[in-house]
């Protein structure tokens, strides 16, 4: 019989020097993570281990060292500050492996999330969810936060209430994530990638306001496939144009396929017992193998800085860590894998109203690489494509400094000369 957990059971649970995993954004546990909070002086040297954490917390800024504290494989605006303090670890990974990554270096002591209410035949769903925790289902202890606000959804996220070791209960809205807004810039780079998709590709879309200009701009377009890390709001505009059906997928055919979702109310409603929605581990909708099956995938992302040899610095902001390296390089590689793949990292040509150029000859001191100069495919700015695979050194800073804004190509040509690009 499912167990409700009080305050005190739930403490009880947690061994000294535990590993808690706790999935992304919606998925995060406000009510546990309470209670483990006003209880930290019971716990020893417990770690929390998560991607994109929605709230900041006193565990996360150092406040309860030695009891509890926080491991991040993709910082937020609520870890950001408290990692450049010191406070909190930061661990590369490839967005496909964390999975893996938890298996083999943690002790995966406990998994805590957030779940729809148990239906009649006793499974929860992990809603928005299915990140790299689905796959530890039958594996690893569960306790869960169980919210009447969290939609039903379908796929490899189902637990059954014989598989949980207790739970809560939190009826907490959603977070939501405003729908950013799309300028100029944005409306040109989606013009120029949305050449390029065709009827019946299957698309990996980010977040972002080029992401949604780009969808905004498929309406008319059919048979369109997703399959992609993270779901948001612009699907569901696409979805209700009759451009996207799956039909031409090579895997999982007819269905949408993503490892999460985060966006609005609206978004949450859509998937909310959407049979067309399969929200499938990560290991799986990432991993390059997996995504080079879908013959015409077609993925799109951003980047803050690209250097003349083509390496895109899409986790640090002038050479200061802000995120992490997300699923960029899982579609990279596996784009290039695909039969008829096509991989866009688009941009806007600038900053700080044009005073600095997001094209570099090389990256800015402290940046980081998060998709190599051997797997990035094609770059987009608001002056235009460079298609950088196949191509030379010299071939790749020729068509960089061609969609660089024009107040920079000038110089960008003359230090690709001193620095033997050209």
């Amino acid at each position: 019989m499912t167990k409700e957990l009080s305050n005190d059971e739930f403490i009880r649970l947690i061994d000294k020097e535990a590993d808690i995993i706790i999935p992304i954004a919606n998925g995060e546990p406000h009510r546990l993570l309470d209670i483990l909070e006003e209880n930290y002086l019971k716990l020893q040297n417990v770690k929390i281990h998560q991607m994109l954490a929605l709230r900041e917390r006193d565990y996360i800024v150092g406040k309860m060292k030695n009891h509890l504290s926080h491991t991040s494989y993709f910082l937020s605006g609520a870890t950001r500050s408290a990692y450049h303090a010191g406070e909190v670890e930061l661990v590369p990974n490839l967005f496909h492996n964390v999975p893996t990554m938890l298996r083999k270096t943690t002790k995966l002591s406990m998994i805590l999330a957030v779940v729809s209410p148990m239906d009649k035949h006793g499974y929860f769903s992990l809603g928005t969810q299915a990140d790299y925790i689905s796959e530890f289902i039958g594996k690893v202890p569960f306790v869960l936060e169980v919210n009447k606000h969290m939609p039903r959804s379908f796929g490899e996220n189902q637990i059954h209430s014989s598989q949980i070791a207790g739970y809560v209960t939190n009826d907490l809205p959603l977070s939501e994530e405003k729908t950013p807004i799309v300028s100029e810039k944005d409306n040109k780079i989606a013009e120029i990638v949305t050449n390029y998709i065709e009827d019946g590709d299957t698309l990996q879309i980010g977040i972002g306001a080029i992401p949604n200009a780009v969808m905004s701009l498929l309406t008319s377009r059919r048979h369109i496939g997703i399959h992609t890390e993270m779901l948001t709001d612009g699907i569901v505009d696409l979805v209700a144009s009759g451009a996207v059906d799956g039909t031409k997928k090579f895997t999982n055919k007819g269905k949408i396929v993503a490892a999460f979702a985060f966006g609005t109310q609206r978004l949450y409603d859509f998937i909310h017992e959407n049979p067309s929605i399969e929200f499938l581990p990560v290991s799986t909708v990432n991993d390059p193998r997996e995504i080079a099956r879908e013959e015409r995938i077609v993925s799109i992302n951003a980047t803050t800085e690209v250097d003349l040899y083509g390496q895109c610095a899409s986790e640090t902001i002038g050479g200061r860590y802000y995120s992490s390296t997300g699923g960029q390089a899982d579609f990279a590689r596996g784009a290039h894998l695909a039969k008829h793949g096509k991989g866009f990292i688009c941009m806007h040509s600038t900053v700080k109203n044009d005073t600095i150029s997001r094209i570099k000859v090389l990256l800015t001191p402290g940046s980081v690489v998060t998709t190599s100069k051997n797997d990035v495919d094609t770059i987009v700015t608001e002056y235009g494509i460079a298609s950088l695979y196949g191509k030379s050194l010299s071939q790749r800073a020729k068509s960089l400094i061609a969609i660089a804004h024009p107040a920079f190509r000038e110089e960008l040509e003359f230090e690709a000369k001193k620095n033997g690009f050209l």
